[in-house]
């Protein structure tokens, strides 16, 4: 088993994805969705719950892997004292089934490579019965079936519930292995040719980066985020996963491991702006119209996450039979804070519409009215407390941010109104509604004997989101009060230079044990706070370690263990690419952005 989170590559195709191990494992591998029953779930187990490995025989990790530039596209590659091999992973851009296909090519030499796949679907649980047919081998159970062929034909054996290959390349030979998954009560899909497949996938992602308009520093690593970003779609929707996984751990052995392959509203804005400032005009529209699709109906209704074609209902379930990556159970599927209220959301929803709107995307005709919706519920409900941004599971609290983002919804309607005079809507109740969150956060959420914004009223604890505050207008950067914010999160959260969401050492907030990373998203909105009240030269030094912690391959997890030098939680984070993205547009200029 992979010992590390980081030793993972991803491949997909806009529907799903998988990982890919530094030893040739895929090791995850939903099918035919995100958020489907995984039929490889190594990664959160053992080689019993599925994985598929091609490697030289007796090899152990590569040598090196790297993605072809500005690609989705992974090469893999092995010096043995045979020769050299790579294989070259990919997921073709679907028509109708999903497919997964790896190209073994020999390099130098002739190499013998060993093929390992043991199929089991719904996360490990089930062992499918694998027959033959037309030279395929088909793996059969319930609704899932999967066919795998080789171009040209290779020799193939099942053995201990798997079905295995052996054979040989040399120099400039090639052997494609197509996977592919289809209903079991539908006849097998349309063949693909693997190697034009690997051509149109080349063309395709390097046609699509070439429309980014960022020129700046590290530009390849803000081209990598946004492949990723474009990789997390649900291309048949729009909506955007938060990760394609569930249940890696924020913190070894821990507890505190969510299922992530869910659209989060809080997402919306920074992922809105990334899209258009960086020149994706069209994904930005589309998941502006996700947003709205999901969102229709009761505004009291709003949930903070979404599954990927709008689905309100994602139970949170354990899988006992899985003992989770490095031990850290229990594995979830599903996610409870679905039913949590989080009054954040309602702002950034308003930002989000705000800022389509802004931008010139295509006008959409019930934009407005659902807006308004949402502030009348706004107005009667803004005074409760809620479980805030982190979803906590200790209760609900008048939180800081959650408020701080009421007076975003109400200044976004405000603004909307004043700009677009042929809209109907309470204007002056709004701005009163505006003055007044403002007022009562200004006076209760307010420490004036250290200088700094509280997590909550009353409260002694701090909150990295609290570093949002100037970023969303609600005080300007130079204000006292923001300045002693910023430099009281870096104080009291800093965690090797990186940075913390909150405590989670003496806290009882979140209602769960102690202890986890430091929380990447968060560590780039202290670079953009830096940048913002003038410290300029210590935010671009913390960005760039930032980007150093990216793999070998430019991808970010959820959070950074700075002690063993790690990365935590669900992989790759959109998140924190997100981030890596917005902190580069913020720090070097968005003029090169177009």
């Amino acid at each position: 088993m992979n010992a590390r989170i980081e030793d993972y590559a991803l491949i997909g195709d806009e529907q799903t994805a998988a990982l890919v191990g530094k030893d040739g494992s895929i090791d995850w591998l939903c099918l035919p969705r995100f958020d489907s029953g995984a039929c490889f779930a190594r990664l959160l187990g053992d080689e019993d719950h599925g994985h598929w490995r091609i490697a030289p025989r007796g090899a152990d990790v590569c040598t090196r892997r790297a993605y072809r530039p500005d690609t989705l596209v992974l090469d893999t590659e092995w010096e043995t004292a045979e020769g050299t091999v790579r294989v070259t992973d990919l997921m073709p851009q679907r028509e109708r089934a999903p497919d997964l296909v790896r190209i073994v090519e020999g390099v130098s030499g002739r190499v013998t490579v060993h093929s390992t796949l043991r199929l089991r679907f719904d996360y490990g649980s089930i062992t499918p019965w694998v027959r033959r047919s037309d030279g395929h081998r088909v793996a059969v159970a319930g609704p899932d079936s999967v066919w795998l062929r080789s171009e040209p034909a290779v020799h193939t054996w099942g053995e201990d519930l798997g079905t295995h290959a052996e054979f040989t390349v040399a120099e400039g030979e090639r052997v494609a292995f197509v996977l592919t998954w289809h209903p079991s009560h539908e006849r097998r899909p349309p063949l693909i040719d693997p190697y034009e497949a690997l051509e149109s996938s080349v063309t395709d992602w390097r046609r699509w980066a070439r429309q980014c308009r960022y020129d700046g520093p590290y530009r390849d690593a803000v081209v990598r985020s946004l492949i990723t970003l474009k990789a997390l779609t649900y291309a048949p929707t729009g909506g955007i996963v938060a990760a394609p996984t569930t249940s890696l751990p924020e913190q070894p052995g821990g507890v505190r491991n969510w299922d992530y392959r869910y659209c989060w509203l809080r997402d919306a804005t920074l992922t809105l702006g990334v899209l258009l400032k960086a020149g994706y005009h069209e994904e930005a529209e589309a998941w502006r119209n996700w947003l709205l699709r999901a969102v229709a109906g009761n505004p009291a209704d709003l949930q903070i996450m979404y599954g990927v074609a709008g689905e309100r209902r994602l139970p949170e379930t354990e899988l006992p039979w899985l003992p989770g990556f490095g031990g850290a159970s229990p594995v979830r599927t599903g996610n409870a804070a679905v039913d949590q209220l989080q009054l954040d959301v309602y702002g950034e929803v308003m930002d989000s519409l705000s800022l389509a709107r802004s931008s010139g995307l295509p006008k959409k005709p019930h934009m407005w009215a659902l807006q308004r919706s949402l502030m009348t519920f706004l107005e009667s409900a803004w005074r409760q407390p809620d479980e805030g941004l982190w979803e906590v599971r200790g209760g609900r609290r008048q939180f800081v941010h959650s408020k701080v983002m009421v007076w975003v919804a109400a200044d976004r309607a405000v603004q909307t109104l004043e700009k677009h005079r042929e809209l109907r809507g309470d204007l002056e109740g709004w701005r009163r509604l505006r003055d007044e969150v403002h007022r009562e956060v200004c006076e209760k959420g307010f420490d004036p004997e250290r200088n700094t914004f509280t997590q909550s009223y009353g409260s002694r604890e701090l909150d990295a989101s609290l570093l949002l505050i100037p970023r969303v207008g609600f005080l300007p950067p130079d204000d006292p009060r923001v300045v002693g914010t910023v430099d009281a999160i870096r104080d009291d959260l800093g965690r090797s230079g990186f940075l913390r969401r909150y405590d989670t050492e003496d806290s009882v907030v979140d209602g769960l044990p102690s202890g986890e990373g430091a929380f990447l998203a968060c560590s780039f909105w202290l670079a953009d706070a830096l940048w913002l009240t003038g410290r300029t030269e210590e935010a671009r030094e913390l960005f760039d370690r930032l980007v150093g912690l990216c793999n070998d391959v430019g991808l970010l997890a959820e959070e950074y263990d700075p002690l063993d030098g790690r990365q935590l939680g669900n992989f790759p984070q959109a998140f924190s690419h997100i981030g890596l993205v917005n902190t580069a547009l913020t720090l070097f200029g968005c003029e090169q952005a177009g």
